[in-house]
């Protein structure tokens, strides 16, 4: 048997410890339903940053032990559009846009469809794209932006009936979901190698990082999404600004 077929062989396998990972991440998406169908809020949003880790320690975990699969692949964005696509909408309506009628369920399909199209896009260009960049808002910086006002609200206590909550709600999903199937280059931080030496202080502030966070994760995390969902546009924006600023120079030299 050849090398080659081997290897092929090899990545066809399953393999156990990422996909549990991504198991790990499915099960927290689908806890979010449960749990936001129990009206219990908080722990739904919760439920999706804790699939958040998961998903970010999939694909490393793979990497570290060279155990990447076609399969692992595939089973990876189907555990993404339940946790970071239908949960994020079904706590997102539930929440708030329910009582907005058939803007609420508009506004909550917006946001699945971006994440489906956003996954297939993702999965269909991932040789040919920038890998410094994500093409669009990555879905679960989306999900984490719809738990992240959820888990707020809930835990400062501010009530979802009146009307600007709700539209609050409604303009933040919509924005979401078009974010994510946008052009907008957001940074993924996969220029970033894992085996590289990194200096003191890159380690402390991390270590600064984790403890900003603890302070008060519902503000914090939703303050630190809130920059990263803006920050695509706005390096959209000084790129356009600069091509600009260079064709004019080229016209007038």
């Amino acid at each position: 048997m050849s090398v080659p077929h081997l290897e092929e062989k090899r990545r066809r396998g399953i393999y156990l410890l990422p996909n549990a990972f991504t198991t790990a991440n499915l099960f927290a998406g689908f806890y979010a339903v449960v749990q936001a169908m129990n009206h219990r809020f908080e722990v739904a949003a919760i439920a999706i940053f804790v699939a958040l880790v998961f998903d970010g320690m999939d694909g490393r975990v793979a990497r570290m032990t060279n155990s990447q699969s076609a399969f692992g692949e595939q089973y990876d964005s189907m555990a993404d559009l339940m946790s970071f696509g239908i949960a994020p909408a079904l706590v997102m309506y539930v929440w708030a846009l329910q009582d907005l009628g058939r803007w609420g369920w508009v506004a909550a399909f917006v946001f699945v469809a971006g994440a489906a199209l956003r996954l297939a896009r993702f999965n269909t260009n991932i040789a040919v794209v920038d890998k410094s960049f994500f093409q669009g808002l990555p879905s679960p910086a989306a999900a984490a932006l719809m738990a992240g006002l959820v888990w707020l609200a809930v835990d400062n206590k501010i009530s979802v009936s009146s009307d600007t909550m709700q539209w609050l709600a409604f303009v933040l999903t919509i924005y979401a979901g078009v974010s994510m199937v946008s052009n907008a280059p957001f940074y993924s931080g996969k220029s970033i190698r894992h085996g590289k030496r990194v200096s003191f202080g890159v380690l402390l502030l991390f270590v600064l990082l984790f403890v900003f966070v603890s302070t008060d994760p519902p503000i914090v995390l939703f303050s630190l999404f809130v920059i990263y969902g803006l920050s695509g546009w706005v390096l959209m924006a000084w790129r356009w600004r600069r091509a600009r600023q260079l064709l004019r120079q080229r016209r007038e030299g």
